[in-house]
């Protein structure tokens, strides 16, 4: 599930749309000379706020499609491995060969990458958010790519091993090894955008000055000075949850 801080950011551009409603309420009333927080400049900033948060969605759901596709090519890394090495045994390799062999394969049933929790997040209206880093699981991706090509490159240098079973040629490994490289360079590309969402969607809510947040603050500010601390008008305002998740 999305955590409090991820939905933080769609629930505050929603409360910033009520908010901007609250001056817009106050009629002739409501008359700031500051210009970011005029009617006109409060639109824009909720316009450019939500389409932020929507973007992020778009990034998300992208993301968590190449994750998948991914996922899908490298499940049976393992017992691919596995299978190899009992296939390797069969030929008239040296026996410090096929040691070198069985010591890619030790690497290959390591650390498992589905351990690595990519899909944390979901799609739920805008309460959408991808990992924040992906360094730990590409990492783990890359490193069975490796083991593998290497592996490859064994059996490949043996003559004697020419197995029947189509794939656990090499020419087939070597399709799956382009495959799974392809994979990896795409969830490293869309995450890279949905890092940039993120930054920019940061800067238009929590920007210094400019940010929605600080907006809303000062929003608070001139309806607190225009009708009074104890005033119906700055109790409807401040009643208007807005946070600086920026922080988190």
């Amino acid at each position: 599930m999305a955590t409090t801080s991820e939905t933080g950011h769609a629930v505050n551009v929603k409360n910033f749309f009520n908010l901007v409603n609250f001056c817009k309420g106050f009629g002739t009333q409501y008359q700031p000379s500051k210009v970011s927080i005029q009617i006109p400049a409060l639109e824009n900033t909720y316009q450019q706020a939500k389409e932020a948060i929507d973007e992020i969605i778009r990034q998300t759901t992208a993301y968590n499609i190449v994750i998948n596709e991914r996922a899908l090519l490298f499940k049976d890394n393992r017992t691919l491995s596995t299978r190899l090495i009992n296939a390797f045994e069969m030929t008239d390799a040296p026996d410090a060969t096929k040691k070198d062999v069985k010591g890619f394969n030790r690497k290959l049933q390591g650390k498992k990458a589905s351990a690595v929790k990519e899909t944390d997040s979901t799609i739920d209206g805008l309460n959408a958010e991808a990992p924040k880093t992906i360094s730990s699981s590409q990492t783990s991706f890359n490193q069975q790519v490796e083991h593998l090509k290497a592996l490859v490159t064994v059996l490949e240098s043996e003559p004697s091993y020419v197995p029947n079973e189509v794939d656990l040629k090499v020419s087939t490994l070597k399709n799956l090894i382009s495959q799974q490289d392809s994979a990896n360079e795409q969830v490293a590309i869309v995450y890279t955008a949905l890092s940039n969402a993120r930054l920019k969607r940061d800067r238009i809510l929590y920007g210094e000055e400019t940010g929605l947040y600080n907006i809303s603050l000062d929003i608070k500010k001139y309806v607190k000075a225009v009708f009074g601390a104890s005033s119906p008008e700055y109790k409807q305002v401040t009643g208007v949850s807005i946070k600086d998740f920026k922080k988190k």
